[in-house]
């Protein structure tokens, strides 16, 4: 079964991301607004997340999304193979007939095209690991080529 509005709704949350929104983008809150809580403790890579806990996400480049997760936690998967052209729209789509997304799953780019929204590459999802935000000097030489907690 197709989750038209689910794959819909994060579809947009991401062209949002795309057309440079702060809040899709998951850039961090202005200084005035209290930071997110840092990742819980618990170290482990998964396999799924449950797609209503999935607040936004941002593409860093061709191999590398972080998924924000309600509740401050936010997890990094790495793609397994470079998917063309994900890191230059930084959006993407998927179906499920799920209640969640996983590593399993197949993403697409989706490219604008002449004012229209097309499917790009496909690619798989790797699995979601912990992310700790790179701090100081890390985060400025952070190209996308991030590592997991």
């Amino acid at each position: 079964m197709f989750r038209f509005d689910r794959s819909m709704s994060l579809l947009g949350a991401t062209l949002l991301a795309a057309s440079g929104s702060s809040w899709a983008a998951g850039e961090t809150p202005p200084a005035d607004t209290a930071a997110p809580a840092a990742n819980p403790p618990s170290a482990e890579a998964r396999d799924c997340i449950p797609l209503s806990r999935i607040q936004s996400t941002k593409v860093l480049d061709d191999r590398t999304i972080l998924f924000h997760l309600n509740g401050g936690e936010t997890l990094v998967s790495h793609l397994p193979h470079r998917c063309g052209g994900l890191g230059v729209e930084k959006a993407f789509g998927y179906k499920t007939s799920l209640s969640q997304l996983c590593s399993t799953d197949i993403i697409w780019v989706v490219r604008q095209a002449g004012g229209r929204i097309e499917r790009g590459a496909s690619c798989g999802l790797g699995k979601f690991e912990p992310y700790v935000e790179p701090v100081g000097e890390d985060a400025a030489k952070d190209n996308g080529d991030l590592e997991p907690m």
